[in-house]
């Protein structure tokens, strides 16, 4: 009962309005296997009634589902002759897709679809004027209505008229019918819903047959084509044959071509007809597509080939299952070209050439690694070495030799690399003579401390660099670049001079090339000039040796010639080789003798180098700044620097983001020779550490973690256990620690300070550093040693606002130096203040004991002979029997004849009691001693 239909309550019947919505569900078929269910709503046109018109509906409906068994009974044995004027609906479809030109063309492949559906699908015929049934039915049937209807159209209209007398509101319906001549269309709702549909629908069969005409022309065009071609290479090999055989004829040579012709006549007619006398087959023309003319006689065939692809056809859309059935399901546009690439891709299935690939096999590699290197699959591999007796897993390590069977069993070769061989090579690469060009020479100033190293060379720079140092030492090495009178340029290395720096040294004279060795008129040859002269012959450098403050009385340049001899320096004057001159920093002369001779030495060594290369330096001082991140100055050996390079310097790696030289100017590159702070870096390097430039970013990181690597598994690698590392680290144990926490400006200043701390450990107290860096202080440095109740070491830096209050809530001391005398002066002092004082003993007495007696309460008191010193009353006694401690405490008593006495000197004889001490016998040895205290010096 529907709702029209339902039983009244009232007396009167109230309007209605009849449904105009129907749904039904409508399932999608996918490729691959999948599918959907879809709900479909069916919209018709409202129509109001009167309450009791219900019953003309139904009655008009009636007759129309009479119809159906009339065409059920004749399509059976007519289904075929109905396929004769199946084209007679073109100009009928046409007004449909008006604005579209090619929209008759796939109409006549619609209609001969028709009758091949309309035997399998008689029924759809009844649901015509009814909405209802529409979801019901398949959407194939939707051809029956369109193609059968047309013979039995004349008598259809004659019974519809009749109802439509009875319902004057109903009768525009049944005359639209029959002029559109199609059943579906008398549903006012369906035709509305389903207008632009058929339009798209038949947009797309015309894209489908134009694509498919296409197809069709160029397989046409590429067998032309390749007709042509083999007609070509068989008139060659006959024209060849001719020429090689001489009695033969001509004719008989050109007639062969002639039937080859007509044979390939068959197969195009316009290849027959474009053919010419002479035999020879011109190229193809572009195939123009005509679709009417082959399609009658293809129409029988289509039939199967319809249902056949029907079931292989493309999705179930919504709009397929909306439309009335113009015409079948169709092939997709992305199913025809998925046949076409499935068609080109057959012709190359052959089978597969095996590339074989060169693999890096480092000593250690996991197996999916090596997969990935041999494009092979990692299961195979497994397999292989589970075949070779190796039960593994993917993840798991194998050794190189392990690799090497798996890459020769899979047919690939092996390039065998070792961990060293990820580093930068070491050796150095000469550069011809024709790329190298002179260069300045690098000159590092050496000497002992306060002798006027940093004065002379600023009297050289024509600066004051000395002034602002602190404490007027130098602790930092200096890099400057010098430009002469004579328009040359000289690069300056200020090393500092204080013992603490010897590293320093030691790397200025490994990267200079002449050295000025600085030593004071008036002072004479000091311990680190003593040094300098040392590092000077192990890097092999040649030495210019220059007396300064000889504008100071006392200053005897002949005695400093002398000493020299001592330690194997033989000036010129002394008959050996090395360069000398007399110099005044404060005065300014001898300077432009000290240059002529640092020029005459520089052209005798003949320095050159390439600048067109990859630039190559050493890190002399690397420093953390606070806006600028890690800076590093560098000296460039060879090659040029520019901003952008990308480098590698110790573990760290970088991009030059900028280089400003030793004026504080930004520059673009720098040439050898040059000493530029270098921007860009990720961490701060090691001073001394090399700079070279690589090719990319990827390179530099591998380079530099395979570097730290290195260094951590030296850094945890435990040295060999012998007698010497044992009892180092039992004293270590039964020493006590002093923590500290150092950060310095730069690194230079790091190592120094490090180095020098742990000089000043003893056997009794140890330095530990629990962390130590270049730039501020900071809160993380704070909690490291608020952990272990360790001071901070600030020297040249301090800490920030937040460190500050961190530090005052945990009580860490926050310690800033600028000098290193200071700072090492300080922790000497805390380190023998955390070991407290020293306690010396001084024996003052020795007595014997002659005689043992009872003393009652006291225990036993001795009667003593004093041999040596004298022995008082309240001082420490310890009593020695056979050379051994037994009893060790203080004298309580002292008497002598029954007197109580403060002091007995020696020859005396006298009775004393010793607290808690009963095992005394006659013959032991009383030693009386005096407890120092005296504070504690490391």
């Amino acid at each position: 009962m529907s709702d029209n239909e339902k039983p009244k309550l009232g007396m009167r019947a109230p309007l209605g309005v009849r449904r105009t919505v129907e749904t039904g569900k409508v399932k999608q078929s996918f490729s691959h296997g999948r599918s959907n269910t879809v709900v479909v709503e069916v919209k018709k046109a409202r129509v109001f009634r009167k309450p009791g018109e219900a019953e003309p509906v139904v009655e008009q409906a009636a007759p129309e589902p009479v119809a159906a068994p009339e065409v059920v009974a004749a399509p059976a044995p007519v289904a075929a002759p109905v396929a004769a004027p199946a084209p007679a609906p073109e100009p009928v479809a046409a007004p449909v897709a008006e604005p579209v030109a090619e929209a008759p063309a796939p109409v006549a492949e619609a209609a001969p679809e028709a009758p091949a559906a309309a035997p399998a699908f008689p029924p759809p015929r009844a649901f015509t004027p009814v909405a209802k049934p529409v979801p019901t039915p398949p959407p194939a049937p939707a051809p029956v209505v369109e193609a059968a209807p047309e013979p039995v159209a004349a008598p259809e209209p004659t019974p519809a008229p009749k109802p439509v007398t009875a319902t004057p509101r109903r009768a525009p319906a049944p005359v639209r019918t029959p002029a559109r001549q199609a059943a579906p269309a008398r549903n006012p709702g369906n035709d509305l819903l389903s207008r632009q549909e058929r339009q798209a629908k038949l947009l797309r069969e015309a894209e489908e047959a134009r694509m498919t005409a296409l197809e069709e022309a160029r397989r046409r065009e590429d067998r032309l084509r390749a007709e042509a071609a083999e007609e070509e290479k068989r008139r060659i090999e006959q024209n060849k044959l001719a020429a090689e055989n001489p009695t033969a004829a001509p004719a008989p040579a050109a007639a062969p071509a002639a039937p080859a012709a007509a044979a390939a006549a068959p197969t195009g007619e316009a290849a027959q007809a474009e053919a010419g006398a002479d035999g020879r087959f011109p190229p193809p023309r572009r195939f123009t597509p005509l679709p009417t003319a082959p399609r009658p006689a293809a129409k029988p065939v289509s039939r199967e080939k319809n249902a056949d692809e029907r079931r292989q056809s493309g999705k179930l859309t919504v709009t397929r299952a909306l439309d009335d059935g113009a015409s079948a399901r169709t092939r997709s546009l992305a199913a025809l070209k998925r046949s076409r690439e499935k068609a080109k891709g057959s012709g190359n299935s052959g089978p597969s050439i095996k590339q074989v690939r060169d693999v890096n096999v480092p000593e250690a590699i996991t197996v999916q690694e090596l997969a990935n290197r041999m494009a092979e699959r990692g299961a195979d591999l497994v397999k292989a070495l589970f075949k070779m007796g190796m039960p593994v897993t993917i993840t798991q390590t194998i050794d190189q030799d392990t690799a090497e069977l798996l890459v020769t069993e899979f047919g690939h070769n092996i390039n065998r690399v070792s961990d060293s061989d990820i580093d930068l090579t070491s050796h150095e690469e000469v550069d011809s003579d024709d790329t190298q060009v002179t260069r300045p020479p690098v000159v590092t100033i050496m000497g002992h401390v306060d002798h006027g190293k940093t004065s002379l060379l600023d009297a050289l720079r024509g600066a004051n660099v000395a002034s602002g140092e602190a404490g007027g030492i130098t602790q930092h090495i200096g890099a400057y670049q010098v430009t002469v009178k004579s328009g040359n340029k000289i690069t300056f290395l200020d090393t500092p001079g204080h013992e603490a720096f010897s590293d320093m040294r030691a790397r200025g004279a490994n990267i200079t090339d002449i050295v000025v060795l600085v030593v004071a008129g008036d002072d004479g040859m000091r311990p680190q000039t003593i040094e300098a002269i040392s590092h000077v012959r192990a890097a092999g450098v040649p030495m210019i040796v220059a007396i300064n403050k000889m504008d100071k009385p006392g200053s005897d340049a002949s005695k400093i010639r002398q000493a020299l001899l001592q330690y194997d320096v033989q000036v010129e004057e002394m008959g050996g080789d090395v360069q000398d001159v007399e110099v005044s920093a404060t005065k300014k002369t001898g300077l432009e003798e000290l240059i002529d001779k640092i020029e005459l030495q520089a052209d005798l060594l003949e320095l050159r180098a390439n600048p067109d290369r990859p630039a190559e330096g050493t890190v002399v001082e690397a420093t953390l700044d606070k806006g600028r991140g890690a800076v590093a100055t560098v000296l460039v050996g060879r090659g040029t620097l520019r901003v952008g390079d990308i480098f590698v310097v110790g573990a760290e790696s970088g991009k030059v983001r900028a280089l400003i030289d030793d004026k504080g100017k930004n520059v673009k590159l720098a040439l050898p020779s040059m000493p530029v702070q270098v921007l860009g870096l990720t961490g701060v390097p090691s001073a001394g550490d090399p700079l070279s430039v690589v090719e990319n970013e990827a390179r530099a990181r591998e380079v530099a973690d395979y570097r730290a690597s290195v260094i951590q598994q030296k850094r945890t690698t435990s040295a060999p256990a012998n007698l010497e590392t044992m009892f180092s680290a039992l004293r270590e144990k039964q020493a006590q620690q002093f923590p500290l926490v150092v950060k310095a400006d730069a690194q230079g200043s790091v190592e120094a300070i490090v180095a020098s701390l742990n000089k000043i450990s003893t056997d009794l107290i140890q330095v530990r550093i629990l962390h130590s860096g270049v730039g501020g202080i900071t809160e993380s440095d704070v909690s490291l040693a608020a952990a272990s109740r360790a001071p901070i070491i600030g020297f040249n830096v301090r800490a920030n606002s937040k460190a500050r209050e961190l530090a005052t809530r945990d009580g860490v001391a926050l310690k800033y130096y600028d000098v290193i005398y200071d700072l090492l002066d300080e922790i000497r002092a805390a380190m023998a203040g955390q070991l407290g004082p020293e306690y010396l003993e001084h024996v003052v007495g020795r007595a014997e004991i002659r005689e043992v007696f009872s003393a009652g309460k006291h225990g036993k008191a001795a009667g003593l002979l004093v041999v040596e010193g004298y022995i008082r009353q309240k001082l420490r006694a310890r009593v020695l029997r056979d050379d051994v401690i037994i009893y060790n405490g203080s004298i309580s008593s002292l008497r002598r004849f029954k007197d109580d006495v403060p002091e007995v000197r020696a020859g005396l004889e006298c009775g004393i009691t010793i607290e808690g001490s009963t095992d005394i016998k006659a013959g032991d040895i009383v030693e009386t001693f005096e407890v120092e205290e005296r504070e504690r010096t490391l």
